[in-house]
């Protein structure tokens, strides 16, 4: 490829990965570390260039991931390292013959999703959420960014067995087979997949890696090289390449590798601007320990967590979608946009929730959860809901509510939190159904309920989408419990105490009441078409 030289910073963590060049690479990275144009973009380039002809994978949890984020990201990499589109590779269709691109080892048959690079390697777009993405594909690389997002049982059951690739043709390549994810620091338990490579790596080979390639380093700058420096530096290559196929390099890398470049200011203004817990794992790139047991025990994220969305207007969008385009609930693809949406709140002085759902047979869909911390109240919540669901056709919500919501005003002005949301909703030109009921259930009866629902045993199973409820999901797993002599108790002590950085306003326990409120609403008051129901539907 030809293209005119240009100086590119790389931090030292992202030189250092590169000079690795680990065969198989986790690297949990901060926010603005640069890791699709350091890492992602760059493994994809070498990928590219010492296997030509090969097939890769790029693989996204969603459709709308990979059209949206990731890889966009990975191609503006590319176009940094001199890559045209048009001329050095080509997305989502055939190249033209006037190209003169060279044919794949193993041509795939529909070019849909896949990029195709002039020298015959074709890198497919794998999203999790279109079933058997990685069905009838022979492989021989994978790359996978914003991985903890990624379902771990699809990688293991589809896309690591199709990593087999043509031998034959690259089998002194070390990067052959190689696999690269790369991710902020997890949270919920479905990502901690990816921290258990820690266990796997291997620094024994990862430090001779580096010992060879200080002495390279040596062999190259001396002031008589001659031929027997050009030898050893030759064995040096035929090791290294060995070390590197054998090689599991693991790394959690904070802000601070990428200051030069993002500066100590944005440092500051992130950790006043974020919320404290993701600070700590999206900034410094700290482990959050996770509870072991809580108030919802049957509560499983790989069970009760869907991804479900409308491709449609990505797919006639195409590739080049502008960034900052705000689809709303148009993407969403387990919205029933003719049927009313069931919400419920919860009220706090710095922190309030609104809860969505609509039900389908005996599921409860968690469709999507909103909340507003400090200055924004009721209104400017119920406010954030209609713009996000302004396409949704029918403009009628079910309202649960008990007690609390009734005479308090500590999160609005003069009026209740009831009035308020009704009002709210009225300006936006929605119909509020609402549903009072009663005085909040004592909690070792939600408790029962709630968990007799999660374990699929009675009532409705809740199912939570899971790009649309980040927040409320951390919330609900990391919910206490206490016990008494009357039973179960959801410790919500916390609810009170200052903001910290590692106590969050929108990780204690709020969300999760505004969560039990619509769940036992459903329960108690289902929904139908003729109207809400009068009776338990135990």
């Amino acid at each position: 490829m030809n293209s005119s030289t240009k100086t590119t910073y790389l931090n030292r963590a992202q030189q250092e990965a590169l000079a690795v060049a680990a065969n198989t690479e986790v690297d949990i990275c901060a926010r603005r570390f640069g890791k699709s144009f350091g890492i992602v973009s760059r493994r994809i380039k070498r990928n590219t260039q010492h296997m030509p002809g090969s097939t890769g994978a790029f693989v996204a949890s969603s459709f709308k991931q990979a059209r949206t984020r990731t890889l966009p990201a990975a191609l503006s990499g590319l176009r940094e390292a001199g890559f045209q589109e048009g001329l050095h590779y080509i997305i989502g269709k055939r190249p033209p013959a006037k190209l003169g691109y060279r044919q794949p080892l193993v041509p795939v048959q529909n070019f849909d999703d896949v990029v195709t690079f002039y020298n015959g390697t074709q890198m497919v777009i794998i999203s999790q959420d279109v079933k058997m993405s990685s069905n009838s594909l022979t492989l021989d690389w994978v790359i996978g960014d914003e991985a903890k997002g990624l379902d771990f049982e699809k990688l293991k059951d589809e896309t690591f067995p199709a990593n087999g690739g043509t031998q034959r043709y690259f089998s002194n390549c070390p990067w052959h087979h190689s696999v690269l994810f790369v991710s902020d620091m997890p949270v919920l338990k479905s990502a901690r997949w990816l921290l258990n490579y820690r266990e796997k790596a291997t620094p024994d080979i990862i430090e001779a890696i580096k010992g060879l390639l200080y002495r390279r380093w040596q062999l190259t700058h001396s002031a008589n090289p001659g031929k027997q420096a050009a030898e050893r530096i030759k064995r040096i290559d035929v090791l290294l390449a060995r070390l590197q196929k054998l090689a599991v390099a693991y790394n959690e890398w904070s802000i601070f590798e990428n200051i030069d470049v993002v500066g100590l200011n944005y440092v500051k203004q992130m950790k006043r601007d974020l919320p404290p817990l993701v600070f700590q794992t999206s900034i410094l790139s700290r482990r959050i320990d996770r509870l072991q047991d809580g108030f919802y025990p049957n509560f499983r994220d790989s069970i009760h967590t869907y991804i479900n969305n409308n491709n449609r207007p990505l797919e006639d969008a195409g590739y080049h979608i502008e960034p900052g385009t705000d689809y709303g609930c148009l993407l969403d693809g387990d919205l029933d946009l003719k049927a009313p949406i069931s919400i419920a709140f919860d009220y706090n002085a710095n922190i309030n929730w609104l809860v969505a759902g609509q039900r389908n047979g005996s599921v409860l869909r968690i469709l999507k959860s909103f909340y507003v911390k400090y200055e924004r109240k009721l209104r400017e919540l119920v406010d954030d809901f209609c713009h996000y669901y302004r396409a949704h056709l029918c403009k009628q919500v079910i309202f649960y509510y008990d007690s609390t919501a009734l005479g308090s005003n500590y999160a609005v002005s003069d009026d209740d939190f009831k009035s308020v949301i009704c009002e709210q909703f009225a300006k936006h030109g929605w119909v509020v159904d609402t549903q009072f009921i009663g005085r909040p259930l004592p909690h070792n009866q939600k408790y029962s309920i709630i968990n007799d629902g999660f374990k699929g045993a009675k009532h409705l199973m809740p199912m939570f989408n899971r790009e649309n409820n980040e927040a409320l999901l951390t919330a609900i797993t990391m919910a206490e419990v206490n016990i008494s002599p009357l039973g179960f108790h959801k410790n919500k002590s916390g609810e009170k105490l200052a903001e910290s950085e590692d106590d969050p306003l929108e990780f204690r326990t709020d969300g999760t009441d505004a969560f039990d409120t619509l769940f036992l609403g459903n329960v108690l008051y289902p929904y139908s078409a003729s109207g809400i129901g009068v009776g338990s539907a135990f």
